[in-house]
């Protein structure tokens, strides 16, 4: 088993990585490596973001440095690990400057992120901030009102359910938003299921509040 709960060598593991993609110049040229998602292969919650940052680009996983902090933080709160759960972004490549992935960069990894919803077919996934939302909505997203929400959004060809969040960065700059944030992550793990699951956490106890 990986670290991260899943088989490594499992082919349905192997089928979610991407091992190489030119389709998009810019990220081509600013990444360092392709960021796959993260987590076992067959996770009750499902967690999408944007896409790499410069820690995630560097270390090769999604929502590390201090945002990842913040996430793990919530979802310890809520009776789960990081190897409880799946973690994902739009996009798998990091922007230049971080800057928001364009219209066409996200459709082109979206083939991707629908493979992995398919294969997962997570009871629940989550979008961390407006960009994520707005993408597998397709729709305008008000994400500092919406956060909470839970929606059905039609993806990999069935109806999910979607709930909204913030990103876990937005409790960096503005504290107000981390009681909210804190919040969902833990009306996730409720309607996932996830912290019920047997064996949940690293030492069999995380929901029960004993890290």
């Amino acid at each position: 088993m990986s670290e991260h709960g899943g088989d490594a060598d499992s082919p349905l593991d192997e089928d979610l990585r991407v091992p190489a993609c030119e389709r998009c110049p810019a990220l081509v040229e600013s990444r360092s490596r392709i960021v796959d998602g993260v987590g076992p292969t067959d996770a009750d919650l499902l967690f999408v973001g944007e896409g790499p940052g410069a820690n995630e680009d560097e270390e090769g996983e999604p929502f590390v440095g201090r945002s990842g902090d913040v996430l793990d933080d919530a979802l310890r709160d809520a009776g789960l690990a990081r190897a409880d759960v799946r973690i994902t972004n739009c996009v798998r490549c990091r922007p230049p400057d971080n800057r928001d992935p364009t219209t066409e960069e996200l459709a082109n990894c979206r083939g991707h992120l629908e493979s992995e919803i398919d294969r997962l077919d997570p009871a629940l996934i989550v979008t961390l901030g407006k960009v994520p939302s707005e993408h597998l909505l397709d729709r305008s997203v008000a994400i500092t009102s919406e956060s909470g929400e839970v929606v059905d959004a039609r993806l990999a060809g069935d109806s999910r359910r979607v709930l909204l969040s913030v990103h876990p960065a937005a409790t960096l700059y503005d504290r107000s938003q981390r009681d909210g944030f804190f919040e969902t992550i833990a009306r996730a793990a409720e309607l996932s299921g996830a912290g019920s699951r047997e064996g949940s956490g690293t030492d069999g106890q995380s929901r029960l509040g004993e890290f």
